[in-house]
């Protein structure tokens, strides 16, 4: 039997919904045990008081809650098993849509997108049917963070390589199971669309109790004298003392009402994913790694006091006890008898001088994790995808069967391409829809992978570093009275700019100044190759500007010519897909204007 990747995830997911079924059968039975349980001991506890049996009947009662109390608990487990196997069921689902290219309903990383950046709006790295959803698998805000820095910004050769490690460690067979479970785990609980790290900053800054010193012992000693001073007047003794300490326990209560609401507002809202980090923490601890990078990670959630799960449990547990105030009532009581806000705020700075800086690194380890996990699975679904070799000649891109990712369809076309050297422009010029544009954006979309460790949609690829730079979709701008001519001009300043400051750059343009006339736009585009050939920077150029392809005599060995062409046969414009050394040689704008109802005489 065929172990494809469509194959296992297929198995996986009924498999999952077969365990998800049964899990479902034994949460019902220990559901139906708790009302036993409850409607039992309701029955022994009333005949055993009203024959008298007072004794066996506050024991019944005490018994019953804690069996109720275990059972409850049982559930709870139970319950969480079950919605554990149903994600990992719609995890193992999206991976199908995945290679089938039904990519639109997951997340598209639009927040993360900057039509101001060297190349991502350009490549479609985020957005609808982007290179993000197909790459991302995580749900967590940090995650995401993350992966999305890392196709926006190119890693060192020694960072690609240990993420090329740690990516093929995660993708093994093996280990889909850990992978998997790692991906699911947040998926329990309500992400925040913020990264949290917000929360830190705010409790780093809010010192309640150094502004206020002198309610640290008021929270001890308050809470304990109330408590005596109820007793004794509920023994006889005067009540005043009493309603004293209550009314003063109230008005410290109002006079910081502000404080307590904005502690317990910025905590309760990082709740679920503090303990979505909790579980993930945990999972990851508890693994063997072998690649450095991964048991470096590792050893930075180990390196404190306790565990950094430890650490970020405590805090979720102290959410928890302030969350108690949530009920008007219970509020009152809590913070009239024994200061609870008070307590649980103390709890919260307290935990914040112990713990703070571990669990926000530990944080950042997660996100790498995640980040590491997506392109794991990716990986794992893509076992034809090459992993890239990082080369140390200027510029050079050898690939063989290079495709672009986002294509779909069951034999999209590959070609084989390779360049390298300062200077070197790459000219490509072809009928229209022919794929000029499109190649340009398979070259700059590989890069992009292959700069963040992820696999490429090749069969081989050896890329040097540069800094990948795009001009394709320039638009004009009403709101700041720009026009698409003078949008790519800037953009052209930029990319000029980017090359005086010794950084390599790899630039993309497609149908350069093709807001201006002919003459212009052909004058333009040779000066300004002319000027690319001089910086430290080489790239490609699609044009329909058949004379540029010129440039090849005039620069022998920095430029070079490649096209993409079509046939017609009859109505029908053919086209291979194929890139061809040389100028292109066939044209199809007038029968495409013809096909469109133009009279255009042959």
């Amino acid at each position: 039997m065929q172990h494809t990747p469509t194959a296992v995830y297929t198995s996986r997911a009924e498999t999952f919904k077969q365990q998800e079924q049964t899990a479902a059968s034994k949460a019902t039975r220990v559901s139906w045990l708790r009302v036993f349980i409850f409607v039992a001991v309701v029955g022994a506890a009333y005949y055993l008081f009203s024959t008298g049996n007072n004794l066996f009947g506050a024991l019944a009662i005490g018994l019953g809650y804690i069996l109720f109390i275990l059972v409850m608990r049982w559930h709870t487990r139970l319950e969480y098993q079950r919605q554990h196997l149903r994600l990992l069921h719609e995890l193992n689902l999206e991976e199908q849509d995945r290679l089938k290219g039904n990519i639109s309903k997951l997340e598209s990383g639009q927040e993360f997108a900057d039509d101001h950046h060297p190349y991502t709006s350009d490549l479609d790295i985020f957005g609808s049917n982007s290179l993000f959803q197909l790459l991302n698998r995580s749900v967590t805000s940090i995650g995401k963070a993350k992966l999305a820095g890392w196709l926006q910004h190119r890693a060192l050769p020694h960072e690609i390589l240990e993420r090329q490690q740690a990516v093929a460690e995660l993708s093994q067979a093996e280990t889909i199971n850990w992978l998997q479970n790692l991906l699911t785990i947040p998926r329990h609980y309500k992400q925040e669309t913020k990264v949290k790290q917000d929360f830190f900053a705010w409790l780093q800054q809010n010192r309640f109790y150094s502004k206020h010193t002198y309610l640290k012992p008021l929270i001890f000693i308050l809470p304990i004298i109330t408590l005596l001073a109820i007793a004794a007047w509920f023994y006889g003794y005067s009540g005043y003392p009493a309603v004293a300490l209550l009314v003063i326990q109230s008005l410290l209560a109002y006079r910081f009402r502000v404080e307590r609401d904005a502690f317990y507002d910025n905590s309760i809202a990082i709740y679920e994913a503090m303990r979505s980090y909790n579980k993930q923490l945990q999972h990851i601890e508890m693994h063997q790694f072998q690649t450095s990078l991964l048991t470096k990670l590792q050893k930075k959630l180990l390196a404190g006091n306790v565990k950094s799960s430890v650490a970020l449990g405590k805090l979720a547990t102290i959410i928890d006890f302030f969350s108690y105030r949530l009920s008007t009532l219970m509020a009152f009581f809590l913070n009239t008898i024994l200061m609870w806000d008070f307590l649980w705020m103390y709890r919260l700075e307290n935990w914040r001088d112990k713990y703070l800086q571990q669990v926000e690194g530990s944080l950042d380890v997660l996100a790498n994790f995640e980040s590491i996990a997506s392109i794991a699975g990716h990986q794992y679904a893509n076992p034809t995808h090459a992993v890239p070799e990082i080369s140390d000649v200027p510029f050079e891109f050898a690939a063989v069967q290079l495709a672009h990712p986002l294509i779909f369809v069951s034999e999209r076309i590959a070609n084989d391409f390779e360049m390298q050297g300062v200077g070197h422009t790459i000219i490509v010029t072809g009928s229209n829809m022919s794929g000029k544009t499109t190649f340009l954006r398979t070259v700059g979309i590989n890069m992009v992978l292959a700069f963040a460790g992820a696999p490429v949609c090749a069969r081989k690829l050896r890329v040097a570093p540069a800094q990948v730079y795009t001009a394709m979709r320039t638009v004009d701008n009403l709101a700041e009275s720009t026009s698409s001519f003078y949008a790519e001009l800037k953009r052209l300043r930029i990319l000029l700019n980017m090359t005086e400051q010794g950084e390599p750059v790899f630039y993309l343009l497609d149908e350069i100044l093709k807001g201006t006339n002919s003459r212009d736009r052909h004058s333009g585009a040779m000066a300004l190759i002319r000027q690319l050939h001089k910086r430290y920077s080489s790239g490609m150029i699609s044009t329909h500007d058949l004379e540029l392809g010129a440039m090849e005599e005039e620069l022998k060995g920095s430029v070079e010519n490649y096209s993409f062409n079509s046939t017609i046969e009859g109505d029908k414009i053919l086209f291979d897909y194929k890139l061809q050394r040389g100028i292109c040689g066939s044209f199809n704008a007038s029968k495409l204007m013809q096909l469109m109802g133009i009279a255009i005489e042959e």
